[in-house]
This record gives C-alpha cells, structure tokens and sequence, in this order.
C-alpha cells in the first residue's frame, strides 16, 4: 500500500568549505524530507562540491566573510520555492525520530507557528556529550519562508524570527564533525578570534550590533545564554570567567558523568577556548590602543586578524 505520510515541503540550506568528509552524509540524510538541498560553498578546495552534485544537491558559490553574512546571502539570493527552510551544519545529521516527526508535524502546524526550534545532540569523538550543560541546545532551525533572519555578528549567530512564535520539537539532530582534534583546536582558534571581534564591538560600538536574540526573537535558551554571557561573564576579571565556567559545566553540571571523551571536550571547549578568547581579547585591546577613532581601529583589527572587519 502506497503510503499517505505527509511530506513537508522544506528546502535545506548547508553552508560548506572543505567538507568533503561530511557533505554527502549531510544530505543523504536529510533525503526523506528534502524538497531541494543548496550547498552555499564558499570555494572549497577539495571534492565538496563535486560529491554535493552527486548527492543531489544544488551548489552555488559566494566568498566567505563570516557565517552570518554567507547565511544571509544564501536567504537573500537562493530561488527557494518551499514553504519552509531548515538551516543545517555540514556536520549535522537529523535522527531517524526526527525526520518522521518533521514528516508528521510540519505540515500540519498553524500559521502563527512560523518556526521550529530543534535540540542538537553533541557527539564527540564518538562519545553524546550529555552533560555539563550540553544537551540539550534548543536552536530556531526550522522556519517558514520569509520569516526569520540570521543575527549579523562575528560569533554565535542564531536564526531570529520577525513574526510569529516558535515551537519546539521533541526529537534531535546530531552534530557529529568527523576531523581529528587538530582540526578541533584550529576552528576554534579561528572562533577565538571571531568572539574577540564581537567583544570589542561591544566595548567600542565599531558597527551596529544584532539583538534580535536578546530581545526575544530566538529560543529561551538562547536568550538567557545570552544574556548571562554579556551581562555578567564577560564583566568578569581576566581569567576568572574560563576558570569559573568549566568547574560549573564539569562538576556542578555533572560533565564529569561523560568519561574521558568529555573530559577532553569540557576541558577544550569549556575552559580552554574561553581562555583563549579572553587572550585574543587582551592581544586586540593592546593592538588598538593607540588607534584615534573607529576607522582607526576596524581598520587595525582587520590587519590583525586578517578578516574582513569593514
């Protein structure tokens, strides 16, 4: 007998540099659901795009400046048909549970539910990191077409939506990057920088800054992180916030529950990252001192980091 699931009329959007590793898993994955899978590749230099093609998907390419603007880009420039959009990770992948609620819910939601928060489940170095405040993270993922726009910041961007309310699903999606630790450390080094950035926006008022998530736009649990996070961690003394954080993750919230894999993890992500933040901060600060205005200082903070601050 033919089945008579109802199928969501979706459109996927994966961001991609480098990812033949993952790409092919991404989208194969999301297959039972997909209207159409865009690839926005910024000019990888390996086979993504060539194994994205193979899968099925439609692949455009665009320069890279942070991932907000590619993501804005991508809602801006895509022929996107659908009613609804899915923003996905290269590295991510939807359960099997998932996909079939996707299937049985999404058709069928009022129109003032515009979008869909999804509960992302960490996997690290093979090991669902399932404490120390990890799972789950609430994300806006899915929304309809024209409702909802990515913050534009340097760092920790999430989809906001402009009307209309949010409801949360029951089932995960895994983030599981499949690279070496090397890899690891290399990323976040890059975020290191790119969290800096914002930072000393926020001190500086270098460009308008996105609060769309502060002010109720995203998931609860995006906004009480945020908001935790600027008004009282990043007040704190220099070194105090990493040291504080990864005790409260490992220990209070149970992190230390998630073996050696979550050791390594908890200790990387959880205080070695936000350290190096707190350097990059202090190195960028010391670059800029002498700048007179804020042209001055975008245009020292781009030689510094090599990024597009303009």
């Amino acid at each position: 007998m033919k089945s008579t699931t109802p199928v969501a009329d979706i459109t996927i959007v994966i961001l991609t540099h480098d990812e033949e590793v993952h790409i092919e898993r991404a989208i194969r994955s999301m297959a039972p659901i997909a209207a159409r899978v865009f690839v926005v590749d910024s000019f990888s230099t390996d086979r993504t795009v060539e194994l994205a093609r193979a899968a099925g998907a439609h692949v455009v390419q665009n320069k890279f400046v942070n991932h907000a603007q590619q993501f804005q880009w991508a809602l801006d420039h895509l022929p996107i048909q659908s009613e609804w959009i899915m923003r996905l990770d290269a590295d991510e992948t939807p359960t099997p549970e998932l996909i079939e609620e996707i299937k049985q819910k999404l058709p069928h939601l009022p129109p003032e539910a515009t979008g869909v928060n999804l509960k992302r489940r960490h996997i690290f170095m093979g090991r669902w990191i399932k404490h120390g405040g990890r799972y789950p993270l609430t994300l806006l993922r899915i929304w309809r077409k024209d409702a909802a726009t990515i913050e534009q910041r340097w760092m920790d961007e999430h989809m906001v939506l402009l009307h209309g309310r949010a409801i949360t699903f029951q089932h995960d999606f895994c983030d599981e990057n499949l690279n070496d630790l090397a890899f690891f450390t290399v990323k976040h080094n890059k975020y290191a920088t790119r969290e800096a950035i914002d930072r000393l926006n926020a001190e500086y008022g270098l460009f308008p800054r996105d609060e769309a998530v502060e002010k109720g736009a995203s998931s609860l649990q995006a906004r009480l992180k945020r908001l935790v996070k600027e008004r009282f961690y990043n007040r704190l003394p220099f070194g105090v916030g990493p040291l504080a954080y990864f005790l409260w993750r490992y220990i209070f919230q149970l992190g230390f529950l998630d073996g050696r894999e979550g050791l390594i993890y908890h200790c990387l992500q959880g205080f070695w990252y936000r350290f190096l933040v707190e350097a990059r901060v202090m190195e960028l600060r010391r670059e800029i001192a002498h700048a007179s205005d804020k042209a001055a200082i975008k245009a020292q903070l781009a030689r510094s980091t090599g990024l597009s601050i303009e």
